[in-house]
This record gives C-alpha cells, sequence and structure tokens, in this order.
C-alpha cells in the first residue's frame, strides 16, 4: 500500500475539523525543584502547519510538549488544543505523541507492535498496514524490534502514533539518529499531513531542519525568542543563515536582558 494513502485517508475526514487554532497557550508558566522551567509562554499554532520548536538541549522544549499533550503538571497558565483543555478526555482520539525514547516492546516484531496498539487503540483495520507504509518500515515488518537500529525504532512509535490520523501531532526530536534520506522523507511525510489537515509540532535541536518548518519557536532557556517563517526569522536577525540567526538572537536576547 502506497505510503500517500494514509494521506488521502486523512483528507477525507478533514471537513469534520476546526479551522480555528490548533493550539491556543497563555501564561504557561511550569517549575520543578522551585525553579522556573517555563517562565511565561504565550502563542497559538493554526491548523495545517508544520511548527518547529528549536534550540538546544535544555532549553525547555520538551516541558512544553508534554504540557501540550496534558501529561506536565503546570503552575499557571491556560493550553488548549482543538479547543479542549490539554490532556483531557475527548483529546485522546484526536492528538498523537511521540516522545524522544521508543515507546514500543522490544520483544515483539514491527507489525505485531502496531497491531496491539491498534487494538488497544481501537483503530481501523487498515491502520496498521497504512502506518507501516507511511514510515517506510514494509521490509522490516516481521522484524524483532530489539534488532532494529534507533531510528527505525523511531519510525515504529511515530507509526503508532498516526494509526488513528492524529489532527495534532506533536514529535519530540523524532529525526535523531536517521540518515539524510531519511530524515527528508519523515519531513516529506510531516508536509503531506499538514497538507492533509493535521497539525504538526517537531522539536529539534538540529538548527538544518529549521528550514523544513513552516513556522519556527525558538526557544532558549524556558523562553520564546523568536517566533516566524525561516525567512521571517532570518531576515530580523539580517542573517542568510538560520543557525547565525539564532545566535544573533540569543546575543541580543541577552543584553535586553541585563
Amino acid at each position: 500500500m502506497p505510503a500517500r494513502s494514509i494521506i488521502q485517508h486523512m483528507m477525507n475526514n478533514v471537513e469534520s475539523r476546526t479551522t480555528a487554532d490548533a493550539v491556543v497557550v497563555e501564561d504557561l508558566r511550569v517549575v520543578r525543584g522551585g525553579k522556573p522551567v517555563l517562565p511565561c509562554l504565550s502563542f497559538s499554532i493554526p491548523v495545517g502547519q508544520v511548527t518547529g520548536l528549536l534550540g538546544p538541549s535544555g532549553s525547555g522544549k520538551t516541558t512544553l510538549m508534554r504540557a501540550l499533550v496534558g501529561v506536565q503538571k503546570v503552575a499557571a497558565g491556560r493550553v488548549e488544543v482543538l479547543g479542549q483543555p490539554a490532556g483531557s478526555a475527548p483529546l485522546r482520539r484526536r492528538l498523537g505523541y511521540v516522545t524522544q525514547a521508543a515507546s514500543v516492546y522490544d520483544d515483539l516484531t514491527v507489525r505485531e507492535n502496531l497491531r496491539f496498539f491498534a487494538r488497544v487503540l481501537d483503530a481501523d483495520p487498515d491502520a496498521v498496514e497504512r502506518s507501516i507504509a507511511a514510515v517506510d518500515l514494509g521490509e522490516a515488518a516481521d522484524r524483532i524490534v530489539s534488532r532494529l537500529s534507533g531510528g527505525q525504532r523511531s519510525r515504529v512509535s511515530l507509526a503508532v502514533a498516526l494509526l488513528r490520523q492524529p489532527e495534532v501531532l506533536v514529535l519530540d526530536e523524532p529525526t535523531v539518529g536517521l540518515d539524510p534520506v531519511l530524515r527528508r522523507d519523515l519531513w516529506q511525510l510531516f508536509h503531506r499531513l499538514a497538507d492533509a489537515g493535521s497539525t504538526v509540532v517537531v522539536s529539534s535541536h538540529v538548527m538544518d531542519e529549521a528550514e523544513r518548518c513552516d513556522r519556527l519557536l525558538l526557544m532558549r532557556e524556558g523562553r520564546i525568542i523568536a517566533d516566524g517563517t525561516p525567512a521571517g526569522i532570518k531576515q530580523q536577525a539580517g542573517s542568510d543563515d538560520i543557525e547565525q540567526a539564532f545566535l544573533h538572537l540569543v546575543e541580543a536576547h541577552a543584553g535586553s536582558a541585563a
């Protein structure tokens, strides 16, 4: 089954989806160990967009993603996804989340994992093969997960998240450990999903992936220091290179905070 079939299947359901912002965050504050991890964040993400959360390790990307999916305790603020409070029961069938660590069973094959999670999630009968094809794991479908590479295991987790064609897909460092060809193919998949009406939020610390996003939220020390298109952020920083633009904005932010 071609990978594009999952996109077509999602497009068939797009008329039932809201046209408002998919994500709304207002004055979000997260505190751990008495220290603010996210001091005060506010932003919104429209439907049908690939939004990148970019920044170095420790900048708060994973904490923010956990807040979006409702598994992070927050000290203050509002987080809504598809018009519902983050983590609420109605969102369980509408949101997919892929963590940095592969969340599948090592002693099962790829296909066995997908069949198991399809039953748990009450996905439709065609979802297993469709999801396997979407992440290009057809040749590895009957291999035990423990024998796969790190990149392949990450793609199994992504396939699980795609089983119910989520309206919002939250991906924490999904391309770590992948070769350039697979990284390219996954980013193409993210954009096809967005074109079909899904909202994709992707975190990364790799600056060259910034150019693949429709919109960027550049993070540093728990704060958003830039929000815009890659071209707009480069123009704002007066640079033709996104990494240099990020460094310029970090320095400007540090100067203004001094």
